[in-house]
Order: structure tokens, then sequence, then C-alpha cells
């Protein structure tokens, strides 16, 4: 638990998305006052469930709007900015406000920081690209997309600043309060529920994997352990799960025998990751995933069930 002598006042930046809504309420429950900022710009309910707690605050505001952002962030000890346009095809789409969420409100929170104050940035492995070495935290940027562009420069003026702790994570999975089904795990077990069949693209291509939960609880850990870790980055993943398409697709197919899979060599994702990641350094640190890739798939079937029947319209979600 957060006590007296510890900094205890966040502010999540994007904190009603995927990540935010479930790394709010693991800091709300280790004893930090929490305030998330978002535009809810999906329309979604995903911090219902902690307006109750008296230490949690919610801003409805866009970080797109600087000077508001400026005199926001001068009254909290940590801040921890998810707000971004998240995924290669969203960026393409629109990629001066990619540059403007992604990098310019990571600036704006940087310019604008005091020494006292404690910044941990959630950046990605797409910043590596595609390679065919084991990644490590000193391997080269390979960005194949303005997303990962973003990423990169975001990360770059961070650690310029040398007052940040940088995380390039590892494709995310598992349920949250606001839901996510693009991400690979979650698409590749809707997908064998829903149409029994999946079709793979590149399916020799490899990529890391972590849990959503996992990536909440490293937030903590960083801030536990930010003096030794302050002004570095890690990768975060689990290191068992560095599993290519195919081989993600099999290990779902355990579950779902009935699952048809065929690979198409014919045509290519819009995203062309292709790495093997260590995630040594941050294990180095004591850190230690909790949750394995058949406990996503078994968690997911039991999301999907309810997801499913809710958008047939006989389930209520409140």
């Amino acid at each position: 638990m957060a006590n007296n002598d510890m900094i205890k006042k966040v502010l999540i930046t994007g904190g009603a998305g995927y990540l935010g809504s479930s790394t709010a309420k693991v800091l709300l429950d280790k004893g930090y006052d929490v305030t998330v900022m978002d535009n809810l710009m999906y329309r979604q309910t995903s911090l219902l469930h902690l307006c109750h707690n008296n230490r949690f605050n919610f801003i409805e505001q866009d970080v797109a709007n600087f000077d508001l952002l400026i005199d926001v962030i001068k009254n909290y000890d940590i801040i921890i900015p998810l707000a971004a346009i998240v995924g290669a095809p969203a960026c393409e789409s629109n990629k001066e406000l990619a540059t403007k969420v992604n990098f310019g409100h990571i600036k704006c929170i940087i310019d604008n920081l005091r020494d006292d104050q404690k910044l941990i940035m959630p950046n990605t492995n797409s910043q590596y690209g595609s390679s065919m070495e084991v990644i490590t935290e000193e391997s080269p940027f390979n960005p194949l997309s303005h997303y990962a562009v973003t990423k990169c420069d975001a990360e770059d003026y961070i650690l310029n600043n040398k007052n940040g702790i940088c995380l390039r994570l590892a494709t995310l999975f598992g349920s949250s309060p606001r839901m996510r089904t693009d991400l690979l795990v979650n698409d590749f077990v809707y997908k064998a529920m829903v149409d029994e069949y999946l079709i793979l693209f590149q399916s020799h291509f490899k990529r890391n994997y972590i849990h959503v939960m996992d990536v909440a609880n490293v937030f903590l850990f960083c801030i536990e352990n930010y003096e030794k870790m302050n002004n570095d980055v890690y990768n975060v993943g689990l290191s068992d799960a560095n599993l290519s398409k195919m081989e993600l697709a099999q290990k779902i197919k355990e579950y779902f025998p009935q699952l048809v899979i065929k690979e198409d060599d014919y045509k290519s994702d819009f995203d062309n990751r292709n790495y093997i990641v260590s995630n040594e350094k941050l294990e180095s640190f004591g850190w230690k995933a909790a949750y394995s890739i058949d406990d996503g798939i078994l968690e997911l079937i039991d999301a999907y069930k309810m997801i499913i029947k809710n958008n047939n319209g006989n389930f209520t979600n409140l």
C-alpha cells in the first residue's frame, strides 16, 4: 500500500482505454490517488466501477489541449501518459493528429515536468520493426509505420530529458473494462469462437506478448523502484511467448479443436512486425509476469461469452 511518505497522486492520460482502465484500478487498490484525463472519444463507460472510490477523479478533456494539460500536470506526483492514437492503420489515416497526440502531448509534459515529478511512459515493441536478431533494449529502432515513428520520437525526447522510465510493451492481450478485439491474441480467440476459422498472412512472423494486467502491475513496479530504474528503457513481455502467428493459432486450437487454420501466402498484413524480444533486463530487477498465454485464452473465452451476447442485444452493459 502507498503510505504517507510515498508519492501518491497519479495522473493517467487516456486512462479510460484498454490499458488505462485496468491500471487505474491496480493503483487505487494499492492506495494511490488516481486521476484519469480522457476525452472519451469512443463514448466508453470503462471507469464506472471506480467512481465509488473517493481517491478516484475524472477529467473529461483532450490531451491535445496543451494549455489545459500544462495546468493539470502540475498537480500530480506521477504521470502515466497512455493517451495515444493506437495502431498503424489509425495513425496512417491521420498522421497530423497521431503526431500531435503520440508525440506532442509527451513533449508538452516533458517541457513542463518538475524535477520532483515522475514519468512512466508506455511505448511499444513496434519501434523495433523487423529483425533477424534477438531484440534487446540496445537494438536499433526500425519503425515500419507512422505509429512506431511517433513512439520512437517520444521515447528519445524523454530519455534526453533524463527523467522518465520508458517501457517497450509487447502485444497486449486479455480482458479489460474497455475491451479491444483487434489485438492479435484477443482477435484470434474471438474468431475461433465466432467464425471457427482463421486465415493467417505471414504466418511465420513472430511477436512477443504480455497480459494487460501484467502491464498495469509493471507500472506499479516502476513507481516502487523508480530511483534505480529512472532514465532508462525496458522491454516488457512474456519471455516464453515469442510466438509466430501459426504457433499462436495452434495454441488457441487446443481450446477449439474445430478451428480451421488456413495460410494465405499471397497477402500480407498492414503491420509487418517480426521479431523475438528479450525481457531479461526488466526481469533482472525482480519483476515477473503473472499471466500466461493459456491464462489469457481461458479468460477471453469467458469474456467473449458475455460480449457476444451483449452484441446480440440480449445483455445490458451498465
